[in-house]
């Protein structure tokens, strides 16, 4: 490492110490529309190093919270009303649409929850954003999406709805377990200039402040999540990309095995945390 790299991780970590080290308000509880709660703290699986499972939505100031807890007051529901309409829109060369296959959109609840998962037919580790793009070029004989284009994200937000409230319960044993140990490998490696792994702001740092940002479990329960910081909504690997990049490393690319890998590790952290999609963070 060179010596202004070194400068800039001894000023990061510099940052981390001197924060305040917020926790989370114990009696915060997420009750969505005033009759929806969902789970925020959970205990971990007997693997986790982390001694209590805590939502992203604990880190956030009570404005973002609020956002959150009301579907009307919620930005990302701007995108699930047009996955809505998405749904039962006739494409590709099959002239289908979702709906002809799956019914109401309501037939994906607990699809979320599970993701992602072995694909039994090839035996790879497929995503929910994998699923869709096969649905639309196999069933439909419609064009894939791109992973971060807005018809992705939304379709994942609708699905993913269906799911709130339910606990995240992925797998890692069986056909699973080398994807899970690939991912946590990569989660607890060190990247970029500044040498950091994923642990080291998420699980040796949760609760304390970074610059002006709450560092939290990085947990994905709540994906895809609209940031108010790019007044979107955003995938789990675009926010893979953007904790890479903050290391200042070359980042994998979205649907790569290394981030899907990551996805089913850094999911089953969280086995037990209600899935919150569409949530809000900063």
């Amino acid at each position: 490492m060179g010596m202004l790299a070194k400068a800039a991780a001894i000023g990061a970590f510099a940052a981390l110490s001197l924060g305040q080290a917020a926790s989370a308000d114990e009696d915060a509880r997420l009750i969505i529309n005033g009759e929806e709660e969902m789970i925020v703290r959970a205990a971990p699986p007997a693997w986790s190093p982390l001694p209590e499972l805590l939502s992203g939505w604990l880190f956030r100031t009570v404005e973002t919270q609020r956002l959150q807890m009301d579907d009307f007051e919620n930005p990302g529901f701007t995108s699930v009303d047009s996955a809505w309409e998405t749904w039962s829109l006739p494409e590709g060369s099959a002239g289908k649409s979702c709906a002809d296959c799956h019914g109401d959109a309501a037939s994906m609840k607990g699809v979320r929850a599970v993701m992602p998962k072995v694909n039994a037919e090839n035996g790879e580790l497929w995503t929910l954003e994998m699923y869709i793009n096969n649905c639309r070029t196999e069933r439909m004989g419609a064009e894939s999406w791109g992973w971060n284009s807005g018809s992705m994200v939304d379709m994942t937000a609708l699905i993913s709805l269906q799911s709130r409230g339910m606990p995240v319960n992925v797998a890692i044993d069986g056909a699973a377990a080398p994807f899970w140990e690939a991912g946590k490998e990569l989660y607890y490696t060190r990247t970029g200039q500044l040498e950091l792994s994923c642990a080291n702001c998420h699980e040796d740092n949760y609760g304390n402040m970074i610059r002006a940002d709450h560092l939290s479990q990085g947990q994905i329960n709540g994906f895809p999540v609209y940031r108010l910081k790019n007044a979107k909504l955003n995938s789990i690997h675009a926010r893979f990309k953007g904790c890479v990049r903050d290391t200042r490393a070359e980042t994998y690319k979205e649907g790569s095995p290394e981030f899907t890998a990551l996805e089913l590790y850094v999911a089953s952290r969280g086995n037990g945390l209600s899935v919150e999609a569409p949530s809000v963070r900063n």
